[in-house]
């Protein structure tokens, strides 16, 4: 009998491939607006909770991902990007610690950004800093908070950039957007030129490997932050150039911007952090999980397209 995992945002980019890729192993109860559940709403989730004494892990995975729109409620505590990410994960959290499950959190680069990280990238005892005015990022260190001060027993997985070869089989994801290289492949199949910031440094991270993690963390039980992402730091500039490398398309589509030239160009539009650069040497240690680097993961990507 498979073991059963209550989980959040299994409908979404990562959470879909997840549930392909570990669904022969564990059953996922999906606890979403759809099922009939709100996460804001401590009440409706705690007797929805109960309903599963025998799942023992929760996977979080809900999230108000849109950065532009969490942009424009940046300090707003009624908007729905705090709820989400904020109260959402503190009921989570505060129930797990009441029923006993162990909860796996997933958060994000973005908690970092107002420093420079150091040589490899941020590491897990790094104080984490969002951004001044980046409200996606502040809201979700807020949830890493609630997360820590519950009580209950848990691993936070940050991850960043995600990635994967195409949309799940099954219609999960109708409205996902495409991630970062899926968008970079499709516009230069359709010829269309990019602009790619060179002076930016991001961890991509394939979501094939985010659900080895998940799988080894449900488990294996550790407790503590780890950071799920990449084996490579680069720029957006360079994983264009790698994908336009790895499907034989036009690279001279690809054009050379600066971050810094956009952000004087658009002083009204929402922070950017300069480098998200982190190191995943814990997650490669402490649970034995290779993360792969992106030209790895591209060449998978190519067999399963």
């Amino acid at each position: 009998m498979r073991k059963k995992i209550i989980a959040t945002g299994i409908s979404g980019l990562v959470g879909s491939r997840i549930t392909e890729i570990l669904g022969d192993k564990f059953q996922f109860i999906s606890f979403s607006l759809d099922s009939g559940v709100d996460i804001t709403d401590f009440n409706l989730l705690k007797l929805k909770l109960a309903r599963f004494s025998d799942a023992k892990t929760v996977l979080h995975l809900a999230a108000f991902t849109d950065v532009t729109a969490a942009f424009k409620q940046n300090g707003d505590k009624n908007g729905s990007c705090y709820k989400v990410n904020v109260v959402g994960s503190r009921n989570i959290a505060q129930l797990c610690r009441n029923y006993k499950k162990y909860l796996i959190h997933i958060s994000t680069d973005f908690v970092f950004g107002d420093k420079n990280p150091p040589a490899g990238g941020y590491i897990e005892t790094d104080e984490p800093k969002p951004l001044k005015d980046e409200w996606y990022g502040k809201t979700k260190y807020l949830a890493e908070q609630e997360v820590e001060k519950s009580g209950c027993d848990f691993t936070i997985l940050r991850i960043a950039f995600p990635y994967k070869a195409k949309p799940a089989l099954k219609k999960l994801e109708p409205e996902v957007k495409l991630d970062l290289p899926r968008r970079i492949k499709e516009k230069l199949e359709k010829g269309m030129k990019l602009n790619m910031f060179t002076d930016q440094v991001i961890t991509p991270t394939f979501i094939d490997d985010i659900a080895k993690v998940v799988g080894k963390c449900i488990s294996k039980r550790p407790q503590g932050i780890f950071h799920c992402v990449g084996s490579e730091n680069l720029s957006p500039y360079n994983l264009a150039c790698k994908i336009a490398d790895t499907f034989d398309l036009n690279k001279s589509l690809i054009k050379k911007a600066k971050l810094e030239d956009f952000l004087k160009q658009n002083p009204g539009s929402r922070p950017r952090q300069k480098n998200l650069s982190l190191s995943n040497d814990k997650v490669q240690k402490e649970l034995g999980i290779k993360m792969l680097t992106v030209d790895e993961a591209l060449e998978i990507i190519k067999t399963q397209l």
